[in-house]
């Protein structure tokens, strides 16, 4: 029998667990950032699963920052929304 091949969500995990000893030396504000941040790469485990030139860690960063991009665009937006709330009052 062939040799089975971890799935990209059991990757993710693996690093995961891999970077336990530097996320307990995080505060624990920054714990809760950082455990986001794997929670981002694991909504995209289907795109990661389609990089085949890059090792899955750089492509879950790839969806770290996507998610991190999507965050920032809507706060913009909703910057954008208040600024025209504030500039013309109902």
């Amino acid at each position: 029998m062939g040799r089975t091949l971890p799935t990209i969500t059991q990757q993710v995990s693996d690093t995961e667990s891999a970077m336990a000893k530097f996320r307990r030396t995080l505060r624990k504000s920054d714990q809760f950032v950082f455990d986001g941040l794997f929670a981002n790469a694991r909504r995209h485990t289907a795109a990661i699963s389609q990089t085949d030139s890059l090792l899955p860690f750089e492509a879950a960063l790839l969806a770290m920052l996507l998610e991190q991009a999507k965050e920032i665009t809507n706060l913009h937006s909703e910057i954008e929304i208040l600024k025209t709330r504030i500039k013309s009052p109902r």
